[in-house]
């Protein structure tokens, strides 16, 4: 048996047993895996890993381990100063767009407050999520660690918490959406872009409280729904200048 050492940065501990956290750490194997098996099968996603260093020299994911190596993993948004050394990760997507495994419902609806293209679906398999991801430029916002270990996967994050507001900081903070945010401009049921309609074209369908109070409305074109500006537009409202603000 061979063995490396090993030390996992920031964020990245998140994936290891407490006795490997924030330390170095010996990790015994065998034959001549790359750095990117040996990684995840200690459970940290490629994707979430952004700089490996091995013995001070910045490499590949298809390094090949040595007996005795020193590996030092950063993730994507580490404080490092790593000017001149190419980065493992692919570059940002320029336009933002995400699917999102079925234990994310509610995530993903925030995620369509804020304007962006969310993707999610209880027919996904993960085979389709993947499929998808990589076709369409999506990034992958999941829960299940393996799904981002697909070799196909090149942009995606494991979503820590199970509380859909730090669910919504965390993603905000990884992909920098602040300035992104386009509130009420998709459907929050079906992703589409909503568009204006004219009262008159809809008034059967108003109650008589809203047809009364209210002039100005939007229309899905995908499933039909239509949006004005009540009392949940300004709990809406206030819910994203919170997020904002805690950024």
């Amino acid at each position: 048996m061979k063995s490396a050492f090993l030390r996992f940065y920031e964020e990245l501990n998140d994936f290891l047993p407490k006795e490997k956290k924030k330390t170095s750490f010996s990790c015994t194997f065998s034959g001549n895996p790359s750095v990117k098996d040996l990684i995840e099968s200690l459970g940290v996603p490629h994707v979430e890993v952004d700089l490996i260093l091995v013995n001070g020299k910045p490499v590949t994911f298809s390094y090949k381990v040595n007996d005795e190596d020193n590996i030092s993993v950063y993730p994507v948004f580490e404080s490092l100063d790593i000017t001149g050394v190419t980065h493992l990760r692919q570059k940002p997507l320029r336009n933002v767009k995400f699917i999102l495994d079925e234990h994310l419902g509610k995530l993903a609806r925030y995620l369509r407050l804020c304007g962006f293209d969310t993707l999610i679906s209880k027919e996904f398999t993960d085979n389709e999520i993947v499929r998808i991801s990589v076709s369409e430029k999506r990034i992958i916002l999941t829960r299940d660690k393996q799904l981002l270990k697909n070799r196909l996967v090149t942009h995606g994050c494991w979503i820590r918490s199970v509380h859909t507001d730090e669910q919504i900081i965390d993603v905000f903070r990884r992909f920098d959406l602040k300035n992104m945010v386009r509130p009420f401009s998709r459907c929050l049921e079906c992703n589409s872009l909503l568009i204006d309609v004219s009262k008159d074209d809809i008034q059967e369908r108003l109650l008589p409280g809203t047809r009364k109070y209210f002039e100005n409305f939007r229309k899905c074109p995908g499933c039909d729904r239509i949006y004005w500006e009540g009392s949940h537009f300004e709990r809406m409202s206030n819910y994203i200048n919170q997020i904002i603000k805690t950024l």
